[in-house]
């Protein structure tokens, strides 16, 4: 199954959406080496990215196999906990626990090929309207930018 909107660094990770509507979204991913930490398993980092794109996607869901997609999704916060190195094929379920008209509030958690959680994460996010085809936004003014 594709993924309902382009995003570049999902697509890099090689992130494949396997599931979405109804609330949930699974992605998973089939690791790397680029994608190793020094102990040879999952970087935390991926655990993490794997997790907030099954959120994001899962605050979006709607009906089965129906995602929100005029509106963008921002991860407001996340925690993250780490249970078991992640190897091999790892699966990313998100569910999405309530939703209101601006915030969706998620958790989710990273299985691998024996079943086993290597990761759980809560997360809340915002909606915010989509950005009209060829627009872009505006640099921040301030000390920062200058």
């Amino acid at each position: 199954m594709e993924f309902p909107i382009h995003i570049p660094f999902v697509e890099a990770l090689g992130f494949e959406l396997v599931r979405l509507g109804a609330g949930e979204a699974e992605i998973a991913v089939d690791l790397r080496p680029d994608q190793l930490n020094s102990w040879s398993v999952a970087h935390g980092g991926l655990l993490m990215t794997l997790l907030d794109v099954a959120l994001a996607h899962a605050a979006r869901s709607r009906g089965e196999g129906v995602a929100d997609m005029d509106r963008g999704v921002v991860t407001i916060e996340m925690k993250t906990s780490f249970m078991r190195p992640g190897e091999g094929r790892l699966v990313a379920t998100g569910r999405l626990l309530e939703r209101t008209t601006t915030m969706a509030f998620c958790e989710g958690s990273v299985h691998n090929e024996a079943g086993q959680l290597c990761a759980h994460a809560t997360g809340s996010f915002k909606f915010l309207k989509a950005l009209p085809t060829g627009r872009t936004l505006k640099p921040l003014r301030g000390p920062a930018s200058d």
